[in-house]
Order: C-alpha cells, then sequence, then structure tokens
C-alpha cells in the first residue's frame, strides 16, 4: 500500500526483547516506532557501502602470490 507521502507500508519481524527495546526507545524520544525504525534502518544502509565487484580482470589465477611471489619476479613472455 503506498501512501500520500510516497511511503510504502512493511512488515518487519522482530524478536519480541527487540520490539520492546524498539517501544521503550521510541517512547522515550517520543517518537512513533515506524519513525525510530526508518531512522534506524536509514543510518544502517547510509553507512553500508557495498563491497566493490571485479570481474576478476588481471587476475593470475594463483592464491599464493604474497608467500610464492620469486617465480613472478622472472619476466615472461607474453606469446607463451
Amino acid at each position: 500500500m503506498r501512501y500520500h507521502d510516497g511511503m510504502t507500508r512493511t512488515t518487519v519481524s522482530l524478536p519480541e526483547e527487540l520490539l520492546e527495546r524498539v517501544r521503550i526507545r521510541a517512547a522515550e524520544r517520543g517518537v512513533s516506532m515506524a519513525t525510530l525504525i526508518r531512522e534506524a534502518v536509514e543510518e544502517k544502509v547510509s553507512r553500508t557501502r557495498p563491497k566493490p565487484r571485479t570481474l576478476g580482470l588481471g587476475a593470475s589465477g594463483h592464491t599464493d602470490t604474497s608467500t610464492n611471489h620469486e617465480h613472478l619476479l622472472t619476466p615472461r613472455s607474453w606469446r607463451s
């Protein structure tokens, strides 16, 4: 259901103990539980950045490069 303010209603399942903490914190701040939850979700998603995705470009195929790098120091022909 979409409301006139651009919000969409959703359902979230929370453990009872967490729900009670949300109720208490919202009452302490004098805001609704929905406001408190929106703020918490916004803060969380704003702080988290997605991990960069790579296409494997330049991947050597070796998993031990940092410990077994001597063979990488020898120049190799790009034709081989």
